[in-house]
């Protein structure tokens, strides 16, 4: 941001240069994301969500790799259950309050920050059958509320219609994870365990950054260097098995 300024400044002549650029910034050390492996959510996390209205919220959460906010901007006229995609259209967020009145933040529906967050996510079967289901139990709590339903069409909203906290949902992916035994890990890091999974089966890099949302696939190989070298050191180890079998 300084650098900006300043080449700014350097070009309308209020500096003679721009002297951030000679400054070598220190490299910040690579973090590898915590993550669950498959047989982790499928027999420790899942039965202990099972039958939980929120239950399809977090299957898609790790099925899809969607960021939170746009996990609780989904709505249903960004779901395609026949052909099997959705398409991230809207966020949620929580941002400081306008009026400067009341509370202090607000809940607010924006549209995704950058092109490549737009995009179009494929669906797991196994996903599409949660959302099914999901949408008969919402179907439920519409008529049992009637007139009382805020209906803003979204996919994951409380009982009465209305946004569901980022905050609350940090709040009962905490306590599943407890309940289940399982490592602690943060609500995000369930899109760096999807993009672990992806490629630990094989998914093309390309794939895997389109899903994700990523800028460029340099970012996504950048991220995930550590899964992708994993995955060639299996590779070499089948290759070598091969050869040295002949078979």
């Amino acid at each position: 941001m300084l650098s900006n300024a300043l080449r700014q400044a350097e070009k309308v002549g209020r500096v003679n240069r721009n002297v951030v650029r000679l400054v070598e910034p220190p490299r910040s050390a690579r973090k590898i994301r915590a993550t669950l492996t498959i047989p982790q959510v499928r027999t420790g996390l899942i039965p202990v969500l099972q039958g939980d209205r929120l239950y399809a919220t977090f299957l898609t959460l790790f099925l899809t790799g969607l960021r939170r906010g746009e996990l609780l901007g989904l709505r249903w006229q960004d779901v395609d259950l026949e052909t099997g995609v959705l398409h991230v259209r809207q966020i949620l967020e929580r941002v400081p309050n306008p009026q400067g009145t009341g509370k202090k933040t607000v809940l607010v529906f924006l549209d995704p920050k950058t092109e490549h967050s737009r995009r179009t996510v494929a669906l797991p079967a196994e996903c599409i059958i949660a959302l099914r289901q999901h949408r008969a139990r919402q179907a439920e709590e519409k008529l049992r509320l009637g007139a009382g339903y805020g209906d803003r069409g979204l996919v994951f909203a409380q009982e009465d219609g209305r946004p569901i906290d980022p905050r609350t949902m940090n709040r009962y992916f905490t306590q599943a994870l407890k309940r289940s035994g399982l490592p602690a890990i943060r609500l995000h890091d369930a899109r760096h365990t999807y993009a672990t999974w992806m490629l630990q089966t094989g998914v093309p890099m390309k794939v895997v950054s389109d899903q994700l949302g990523h800028s460029s696939i340099t970012m996504t190989a950048d991220v995930y260097s550590h899964v992708t070298r994993e995955v060639a050191q299996q590779a070499a180890a089948t290759l070598d098995a091969a050869f040295t079998t002949g078979g």
